[in-house]
């Protein structure tokens, strides 16, 4: 049986037809390096390694559940990086697609992690609670849009791809779950750079429920405030929106 530690977060999947939509989702992209995030007791694992001619790691922090997966799947012997996901170095040299039934305590987190790996991480397949997931995947002008939409969305393409209900996993979450996938874009959007977008996205949504003109004023000169633009609030800013405005930041 195994053990549930609430401090990790930890619901663990048992649903075999959710497996298989996860897996044929996976298999819609062409990968060679393929890293699993919080394995837990195996669900997904006993069928990712079933994938012929791909180099598999998994990132599993709990230390119960590391000597378990590797007594009942021999496979990941050399395979597990036993260590807290959001603390480790970048497992492959090469690009690599990322896939995981995120810990629900730091899946935002994970999201902002794999932002600094965008370059070598052309796809993800990752299970959030799916208020998490609505948001990443939220358009401009509703009240879900906001930091993490804003933040992921200009490297990659979201799509929410299905619901997970409670009685999928042991033991049931209390809320519901989704799948999303994210495909990085082509283009990228050009942006003044990136510490500016992140600056200016983190402020502007810090105080939502105001007008850009006090929510930003810092970032901008008195002249450029006076433009109607400001008289929006963030959450009906597109990331192309903020993404020109980073051009005139003072």
């Amino acid at each position: 049986m195994l053990k549930l530690k609430k401090s990790l977060g930890q619901h663990f999947l048992k649903d075999e037809a959710i497996i298989k939509q996860i897996i044929a989702a996976l298999n819609e992209h062409e990968f060679t390096n393929l890293l699993e995030v919080g394995p837990g007791g195996g669900a997904l694992t006993k069928e990712l390694i079933k994938i012929t001619d791909i180099n598999f790691k998994a990132v599993e922090l709990d230390d119960e559940k590391v000597p378990l997966l590797k007594q009942k799947y021999p496979l990941l012997k050399d395979k597990i990086i036993h260590q807290n996901f959001l603390d480790i170095e970048k497992p492959f040299d090469e690009i690599f697609t990322v896939i995981g039934n995120f810990p629900y305590n730091i899946s935002t987190q994970i999201l902002f992690k794999i932002l600094d790996w965008k370059d070598d991480v052309p796809v993800v397949i990752g299970m959030f609670q799916k208020e998490v997931a609505q948001r990443a995947a939220a358009k401009p002008g509703g009240k879900i849009y906001g930091v993490l939409s804003a933040l992921i969305q200009p490297f990659y393409d979201i799509e929410y791809l299905f619901d997970v209900p409670p009685t999928s996993f042991t033991p049931p979450p209390k809320v519901m779950s989704g799948m999303i996938r994210l495909t990085r874009k082509k283009d990228a959007l050009v942006v003044k750079s990136e510490r500016a977008y992140i600056v200016l996205v983190k402020t502007a949504f810090n105080q939502r429920r105001k007008t850009l003109r006090n929510a930003v004023k810092s970032l901008f000169t008195a002249e450029e405030l006076k433009d109607e633009l400001f008289n929006k609030r963030a959450e009906v800013l597109s990331i192309e929106d903020f993404a020109a405005l980073t051009f005139r930041m003072s």
